[in-house]
């Protein structure tokens, strides 16, 4: 598997503090920006990013703070995903929020199989990601055990800021070319 540099993600986090790309990766960037040229990939990738639509999976207090990112003070519309899908095969991005017992996982399963292929998934909250502070026989330990994961964001319940962190990290990965998630790791049987 390659390192996130290698596929071009241009982070902070993943180029260290004060790296930045060579001088010929600036200037063919440059280049590329001042004669409008790309290629069908990045293309696609921007496509991408520019109409992903979220289906929603709130299962805790999380999904009250997913909700308020539809409203005029975080306007998640400026990313064209103002519109919530409630059908997992008009969605490519599924958003878990809150805590997930084992009893949920088979319908998760089943929404995330139900979705079209490329799709993204988001574990929003500490819940979703790792079980949280319900370390018990009834709460599922991180919902990377059911699909795959592309991006944890952090947080008991996180902010929306944090959740809108997290789809900017997802719109980097996808514009760099990255696969999904389950294309390089594969997802749980």
């Amino acid at each position: 598997m390659k390192p996130l540099r290698q596929y071009g993600l241009q982070s902070e986090r993943v180029l260290g503090v004060g790296k930045q790309p060579g001088v010929f990766e600036q200037e063919v960037s440059a280049l590329e920006d001042r004669l409008m040229m790309t290629t069908l990939e990045k293309a696609i990738a921007w496509a991408q990013t520019k109409s992903m639509w979220p289906d929603t999976f709130g299962l805790a207090c999380c999904a009250i703070e997913m909700m308020s990112i539809v409203s005029s003070r975080y306007d998640i519309a400026r990313f064209g995903m103002e519109a919530f899908r409630s059908s997992p095969r008009q969605a490519d991005l599924l958003i878990v929020s809150g805590r997930v017992v084992h009893k949920m996982a088979a319908p998760l399963r089943q929404i995330y199989d139900q979705m079209l292929e490329p799709k993204w998934v988001i574990a929003m909250g500490a819940c979703a990601s790792s079980g949280g502070m319900f370390n018990n026989y009834t709460t599922l330990q991180g919902v990377d055990k059911i699909v795959a994961v592309d991006i944890h964001v952090p947080g008991c319940p996180p902010r929306p800021e944090a959740l809108m962190e997290g789809i900017v990290r997802l719109h980097e990965k996808v514009n760099a070319g990255i696969p999904p998630a389950y294309e390089i790791r594969g997802v749980a049987e």
